[in-house]
């Protein structure tokens, strides 16, 4: 094999090699601290496209959850002024019925007739003071919400629910009533029933819309995981691989650098031919 010193092809082999899997450990050095697969487009095209729109579902669908979450509270804070409502009736109809015997006379009906007008007062109030945020939710205003709870425009994704419960005493019948005298109590004790009869309907209706709130949270954390399991494969690093093609190419390196030093030497012999 002949000697040359102005061109080494074996340096230049060596020096390309080199450079290669110098590249390669910074990929894989680059792609570990980042825990990508895709730290740039480049490494994969197609893959970085789709991963990128999943991420843009993904966050999406998180945020349509808090969205859902937030109308389930909306909701739950209209049941929950219900709810009391519902006692304080059953709390009337209990002093109606201790009202209408006669084991109690009319003193102590008038008595007892204290605290039913307290509790109808009270029961007014609730209706006036459920509020979410600045919205009344017990007096009937008949407001249309929509409740967005989907990643995309279309109105599959929208809830809309109409704010119609009115639960204030004089829509549900108790206000102005008296327990003062024995058939006044027992009169009473109908009106209550249908009291009752009317904050069961509201509370149904919010119910219903509070369960189908509830699965539609569900329905968005079961896409949520599905979707950041497909993103993951695209995207993610898979540590245990890319371990293993860092040392490789680090092998690679020190191998390259060794082969470079040798490569260079060669040409240095051409100077014992001189020298002799």
């Amino acid at each position: 094999m002949p000697f040359r010193i102005s061109s080494s092809s074996a340096a230049i082999a060596a020096q390309r090699y080199l450079s290669k899997s110098q590249r390669e450990v910074d990929v894989s050095l680059k792609r570990l601290a980042s825990g990508s697969r895709t730290v740039n487009a480049g490494d994969d095209a197609a893959g970085f496209a789709i991963s990128e729109g999943l991420r843009g579902q993904i966050r999406g669908l998180k945020q349509a959850s808090q969205n859902a979450e937030s109308a389930l509270a909306f909701v739950q804070t209209a049941e929950g002024g219900l709810n009391e409502q519902n006692n304080i009736l059953i709390r009337l109809r209990e002093l109606s019925v201790q009202s209408a015997s006669d084991t109690i006379g009319d003193q102590e009906r008038e008595y007892i007739d204290k605290e039913f007008q307290q509790l109808v007062q009270e029961f007014d109030r609730i209706a006036l003071s459920t509020r979410f945020g600045h919205k009344q939710l017990l007096t009937g205003s008949g407001e249309q919400f929509e409740f967005h709870i989907g990643a995309s425009k279309d109105q599959e994704n929208v809830i809309k629910f109409a704010l119609d419960a009115n639960t204030t005493a004089s829509e549900v019948g108790i206000s102005g009533l008296a327990i003062t005298d024995q058939d006044s109590a027992r009169d009473i004790m109908s009106d209550i029933d249908t009291a009752l009869s009317d904050i069961a309907d509201a509370r149904s209706t919010f119910g219903a819309v509070q369960s189908r709130f509830q699965y539609a949270i569900d329905n968005l954390s079961v896409q949520t995981q599905n979707l950041e399991e497909a993103r993951s494969t695209l995207s993610d690093v898979d540590v245990a691989q890319e371990v293993t093609n860092l040392t490789k190419n680090q092998i690679l390196q020190d191998i390259g650098v060794s082969v470079l030093a040798q490569a260079n030497a060669s040409s240095k012999r051409a100077l014992a031919l001189i020298n002799n």
